[in-house]
């Protein structure tokens, strides 16, 4: 089953009721929707992007509905909310399709402006056709709508040594506290029985970070996803309780699957780990409760993951960050402990999603570059480690920095016995830079995050 996605910009005014001044209006969306856009049928997607009013609003968060229905309704509906000068707005407009006036009924989007219900302003919205219709055409996207509850099936297929991880890190937005959630399947290499195991831990902005061990108990084969004593992690549903932690949180995928290693790495377990997230972004809902402090959690961001492979890495340092909109990058930098890997720099597999794209294209680009040319590069300490690269016309920076009082070491064992020690923090800071090559090098966007950061760096 496939969707579509495209973006889109307008341009025009907006005059508030209290008698302001008429302002400029610019919207840029990205639309996302469900199923195949058929114009004959009327059609849903959900929209987000950013709203700029002139000396009033700049919000990159807009968030709202698109119903697309050009020949069965004859309208196209714009309904988004956002805030302008520390208050929520409601933009709803539609443009009214006729087939005498093709161009002028679909480029042009007359709206009303809506505080708490009532009315507070009208304006004006128009495609620039000129400068718009190429970029509107060649956005169109098709892509395969995966179900992210086929992730979360366990992939141990009963050999010894080998690792399987479901973990899940958020921020809630209402007290800024990380939270991280960490279940794991251990296949002992000498071939005694599996284990399963985890924590869960708070990471609060003030205060010291606070953690819990589950397990070891034996692992009895569930087929949705990870089940030990009292501790459940499934598709949409993460449940548990360890100690005087608690927890029992909802999740909703709000994107496609994203893969930081190759896709085929996850299919044939070829390499000695493979990567991925079943939603690039997601949100969480329910409550979380470490003893101390119960948190209600509602539409927090963040993410699960999937790791499958051999152990742990040499070294590693490891990013998830949630960069607004619809925008994430997740960084995973390692030394194999392979004989003659384990003397090479770090391989990195660095997968920026932003504006429905993710770059570099392909994973293997930022690992070994072209015919060894052009790779990404990390170093790898504490308590900040930096990532770089470039491709032809692109470049990027990202510095991590986790402070030592917002950071959480454990202590851990690998299937074959050796310890691993991970040091986590999910609420590092991080800085990002992206650059675009135009006769020289030019900011093309960068962001700045101040403990909403999800990092970790470990090694054996």
């Amino acid at each position: 089953m496939r969707g579509t996605t495209f973006t889109e910009t307008m341009l025009g005014t907006v005059r508030l009721d209290t008698g302001d001044p008429v302002r400029r209006i610019r919207l840029d969306l990205r639309a996302e929707c469900e199923e195949i856009l058929r114009p004959h049928r009327t059609t849903s997607a959900q929209v987000h992007g950013r709203l700029r009013i002139a000396g009033l609003a700049d919000d990159p968060n807009a968030t709202g509905e698109l119903e697309i229905s050009p020949l069965a309704r004859r309208r196209i509906r714009y309904r988004l909310t956002f805030t302008a000068d520390g208050r929520d707005f409601t933009l709803d407009g539609w443009k009214s399709v006729s087939p005498r006036h093709p161009v002028r009924s679909m480029t042009v989007l007359p709206f009303t402006l809506y505080e708490d219900g009532a009315r507070a302003g009208q304006g004006t919205l128009r495609f620039p056709v000129t400068t718009g219709l190429a970029p509107f055409l060649v956005s169109f996207r098709f892509p395969r709508r995966e179900d992210a509850a086929r992730y979360a099936v366990p992939r141990w297929d009963g050999r010894p040594g080998r690792t399987e991880v479901w973990y899940t890190t958020l921020t809630d937005p209402a007290t800024g506290t990380g939270i991280w959630l960490h279940h794991e399947l251990v296949a002992p290499a000498d071939g005694s029985a599996p284990i399963a195991h985890g924590w869960a831990a708070a990471f609060p902005p003030e205060g010291k970070v606070r953690h819990v061990r589950f397990g070891p108990t034996p692992w009895h084969s569930p087929t949705h996803g990870f089940t030990a004593e009292g501790v459940d992690a499934g598709p949409g549903r993460l449940t548990g309780s360890a100690g005087d932690f608690h927890w029992n949180l909802t999740e909703q995928p709000l994107a496609e699957p994203l893969f930081t290693f190759p896709r085929w790495s996850w299919r044939r377990p070829l390499l000695p780990a493979t990567h991925m997230l079943p939603a690039a972004r997601a949100t969480y809902d329910g409550t979380f409760g470490d003893g101390e402090n119960t948190l209600t959690l509602r539409a927090a961001p963040g993410a699960s993951a999937r790791i499958n492979g051999r152990g742990n890495a040499r070294r590693w340092a490891w990013l998830h960050a949630d960069l607004g909109g619809s925008d994430v990058l997740e960084v995973v930098a390692a030394v194999s402990t392979r004989p003659v890997l384990r003397r090479l720099p770090p391989l990195v597999f660095l997968r920026l999603h932003r504006n429905g794209r993710t770059w570099p294209r392909r994973p293997e680009r930022s690992a070994v570059g072209l015919l060894g040319a052009g790779r990404f590069r990390a170093r790898i300490g504490l308590p900040t480690w930096t990532v770089t690269g470039r491709t032809l016309l692109r470049r990027i920076r990202v510095e991590v920095t986790q402070p030592e009082e917002r950071t959480l070491a454990l202590d851990y064992r690998d299937p074959d016995g050796a310890a691993a020690v991970c040091r986590n923090s999910e609420s590092a800071d991080a800085t990002v830079l992206l650059e675009r090559w135009w006769g020289r090098w030019r900011s093309e966007a960068s962001w700045t995050l101040r403990a909403t950061a999800h990092a970790e760096v470990g090694d054996r």
